[in-house]
């Protein structure tokens, strides 16, 4: 575990102690799964940006070969 010295907004840390009062939960625990939950929120969210530039870099590479095949389809049209 590290140590980590934390300054909160005044409603942010009034919050916090309401409901840590009402779900009888130690403040520490609370934050940990705060940030834990909120981590795994920007992994999804980095994730998803990088799958739609892949995607993007992906289909435009497709559509090159797709042209290609179409384009050999019509040289090899004389063929028939």
């Amino acid at each position: 575990m590290k140590n980590l010295s934390l300054k909160l907004e005044e409603d942010i840390f009034d919050d916090t102690e309401f409901i840590l009062s009402e779900i009888n939960k130690k403040r520490n625990k609370y934050i940990n799964e705060a940030v834990a939950f909120y981590n795994k929120l920007y992994k999804r969210k980095l994730m998803r940006s990088r799958l739609v530039v892949e995607s993007a870099a992906a289909y435009g590479g497709s559509m090159e070969v797709l042209s290609e095949f179409e384009a050999l389809e019509d040289d090899l049209d004389f063929l028939d």
